[in-house]
């Protein structure tokens, strides 16, 4: 029978697939392809951690009192049956030997088939018996990350058609960690639901730079959806259809097919000039997060790099930080790969919803922390781990002798902070010169994310060469709302007139003082608000690379110079955008920006 889920369109388009569902687990489980080659490897993984559970449950046989009860001894004699039963060890197997799964991902997936099997049966006795396979299932993956390892990780090169298996996937889960999605990256997957988040928690973030449609506060998709359902995203509506019938799935593959049409033709204007109608040139920026981001940058017509998010070269590494050397290589990487086009660093944003396994020399773990938004993170984590911060940026140093390089400091909000930064910035630079290493000069900029940031701008622009506005923190902060909670993102609202002011006088006062200033939050990319921040001064736009092209075509639409007189009336509406809409639609500034919104 078909069901419709409901969610957060995040990504626009449609996805059609059979889903892959990432199940919670009390046991943090790791998610990756394997290669072909490494498929029998990886089932050797499963056996040695069966038979290393296998022989656990003997010894406590063998090791229990002669008064135990009976029903212990006939409980372990069940998880050892469990344990070698076909429906889950063989059919943990077969999600190796068919879907490339890592052996772990492999479990969880039998996991969730055979717990919504037990789930419907009747008799009560069998029912509960779950509980068992969920106990077997945890010692298992207990014993296989004891032995990690050994654990195989994808080869450099494998293409994400040796992942997966034939049929297209998409990928439903309760959340998605930031982890998990750096090896999902490869666009194996077609589309992503998730039950929590907001419209730019992490997830969603990532799934627009892979231009891919995306749904997230679904609620109950992961419950609802099961494994191996085919499944339609309707990225546009934020509706997630499960077992279409044919009518509907023929729909829906004949907008996908007219999706295509319209990359393609925006793909056109890839070397076309970004330049208003009143002859205003503006900089189309991209954003990424891993070296291998920047050839498709490139390629996509970005005139350079204005966010380089380097915290996710910190993650998925088990707590072990990259030293130096492996830093420098990657941002050399990013660097080369623009060919001479500017490459912005930001020094590493960890908290929030992208924490590290190690958060601190002390083990501060993200957990801990009451509200991780506003708990140690960005520039506060790196000035309380001065020496990692000063290695990182003698790496970015380092990068900066092999193309041009600015640097980019997140979340500052203070005077100490700023004066604390630009003195370990001198560090860094005074250890490489006694060294006797090569190093350009490079800009040195600060993100406005913080309200406070906003505020004291002219205090930022005397010690700063440029600055960068992240709107997706700015609007979190101020209007005090954790972006990443489904259960108040009607809350989060880009249009909201404080938010409008905040990023218009920190523009108007950075162009004011001859400094630099860009967007690389969200709004940047969004091509319903490109008009608008024209209108505001802005000529440098940072974002995903996907979507270059439709932000370019409303700038080559678009009379900055007329857009300008209606600026004032917007700003000073109560509703900005039902003003910016009817201003739109009807009226004199129609003329000037097409298509009509």
């Amino acid at each position: 029978m078909t069901l419709q889920v409901f969610g957060l369109p995040v990504s626009r388009g449609v996805a059609i697939g059979k889903a892959v569902l990432v199940a919670s687990s009390r046991v943090d489980v790791a998610h990756y392809f394997i290669n072909a080659d490494q498929v029998e490897d990886e089932i050797l993984r499963l056996r040695d951690g069966r038979d290393v559970v296998a022989n656990e449950l003997e010894m406590l046989k063998r090791g229990m009192p002669e008064d135990a009860p009976g029903e212990l001894s006939a409980l372990l004699d069940v998880h050892l049956m469990l344990l070698h039963d076909e429906a889950l060890t063989g059919a943990t197997k077969q999600w190796i030997v068919d879907r490339h799964y890592n052996a772990e991902w492999a479990l969880s997936a039998q996991l969730e088939v055979l717990a919504r099997q037990f789930d419907e049966m009747e008799d009560d006795y069998l029912r509960e018996r779950k509980a068992d396979v969920e106990q077997v299932v945890e010692r298992l993956l207990s014993a296989l990350a004891r032995g990690a390892s050994s654990a195989l990780v994808p080869a450099p090169g494998t293409t994400s058609g040796d992942w997966g298996g034939e049929e297209p996937l998409v990928l439903i889960a309760n959340d998605i960690a930031p982890a998990d999605m750096l090896q999902f990256k490869q666009s194996v997957f077609k589309g992503f639901v998730t039950d929590v988040g907001g419209k730019t928690s992490h997830t969603a973030i990532v799934a627009r730079s892979m231009d891919i449609p995306a749904i997230v506060g679904a609620r109950e998709a992961s419950r609802l959806i099961r494994q191996d359902d085919w499944v339609i995203i309707d990225g546009d509506a934020g509706v997630v259809i499960v077992d279409p019938s044919p009518m509907v799935l023929e729909e829906y593959r004949f907008r996908q097919r007219q999706s295509e049409l319209e990359r393609e033709r925006l793909a056109r204007l890839r070397y076309t000039p970004a330049v208003t109608l009143d002859g205003e040139p503006v900089e189309l920026l991209a954003n990424i997060e891993l070296p291998q981001d920047g050839p498709g940058a490139f390629k996509a017509g970005a005139m350079g790099v204005g966010l380089f998010r380097s915290e996710f070269l910190f993650m998925n590494r088990n707590g072990e930080l990259p030293g130096e050397d492996e830093q420098f290589e990657a941002y050399r990487a990013a660097v080369e790969s623009m060919q001479g086009l500017p490459v912005t660093i930001r020094t590493v944003d960890i908290g929030a919803d992208k924490p590290l396994e190690r958060m601190s020399i002390n083990e501060l773990r993200h957990e801990h922390t009451l509200n991780p938004a506003l708990g140690l993170r960005a520039i506060r984590w790196s000035l309380s781990e001065p020496g990692m911060f000063r290695m990182q940026l003698r790496a970015i140093l380092r990068a900066s002798a092999h193309g041009p390089v600015k640097l980019l400091i997140p979340m500052l909000a203070h005077h100490s902070e700023i004066r604390q930064t630009l003195d370990a910035i001198a560090r860094a630079k005074q250890q490489l010169r006694d060294a006797g290493v090569a190093y350009a000069d490079v800009e040195v900029g600060a993100m406005i994310e913080v309200p406070a940031a906003a505020l004291l701008i002219p205090l930022f622009l005397r010690y700063f060469d440029f600055v960068s506005i992240g709107t997706n923190d700015l609007i979190q902060y101020t209007l005090a709302i954790d972006r990443a909670d489904e259960s108040v993102s009607y809350l989060y609202d880009p249009w909201h007139p404080a938010v409008l002011r905040l990023v218009a006088g920190t523009i108007a006062q950075a162009r004011a003082a001859g400094k630099g200033v860009c967007v690389c939050g969200e709004m940047a990319g969004d091509s319903s608000f490109t008009s608008l921040l024209l209108a505001m001064g802005l000529r440098s736009f940072s974002m995903h690379p996907s979507q270059i092209a439709s932000v370019k075509q409303r700038i080559l639409r678009s009379d900055a110079s007329k857009l300008k007189q209606h600026l004032e009336d917007i700003m000073s509406s109560d509703d900005p955008q039902a003003r910016y809409r009817e201003l739109m639609a009807g009226g004199e500034a129609a003329r000037h920006v097409l298509p009509m919104i």
